[in-house]
């Protein structure tokens, strides 16, 4: 059984240890978070204080993923949703976005979901296409080049 938990300073710094380096970091969070992390300067940049934040934890109490969500355009907006390297490719990513939508859909009374993701990150894609999440047009433009938008009904 996998739940969504507040996440306490303990888990945001393994969560630090989930990227080797700052290209890693800045695909998963964007351009604007700094590096070399620093856990104050981190806290700051992802807007855990801003944002609806929680870790995925198994039974055993095992840290499995993190992410976000938030309104945006009309849609429940999930962001930075990662697994823990531990974990990849064992069904958690699919979890996450279940847990996730369901918390936020209900919280803000919508029927859809949405996020962005970096085309190179194929791994990243396949997940979320397999969860039900295509590609759409965004109806501004994207700042980041290389970006997709995806959507999920």
């Amino acid at each position: 059984m996998m739940q969504l938990i507040q996440p306490d300073e303990n888990h945001l710094l393994k969560l630090m240890g989930w990227f080797t380096n700052e290209k890693e970091l800045k695909d998963w969070s964007g351009p604007h978070i700094r590096y070399p992390l620093h856990f104050s300067l981190f806290i700051e940049d992802i807007k855990i204080n801003s944002v609806s934040s929680f870790m995925l934890v198994s039974a055993k109490a095992e840290l499995l993923a993190f992410g976000q969500y938030y309104q945006r355009l009309n849609r429940c907006h999930l962001g930075r949703l990662v697994v823990n390297p531990q974990f990849r490719g064992q069904g958690v990513a699919a979890q996450l976005m279940q847990q996730l939508s369901q918390l936020g859909l209900a919280e803000f009374g919508l029927t859809e979901c949405s996020l962005f993701v970096l085309e190179h990150n194929v791994s990243a894609i396949k997940a979320y296409e397999k969860y039900g999440f295509v590609v759409a047009n965004y109806p501004e433009e994207i700042p980041l080049t290389n970006c997709l938008y995806m959507v999920k009904s």
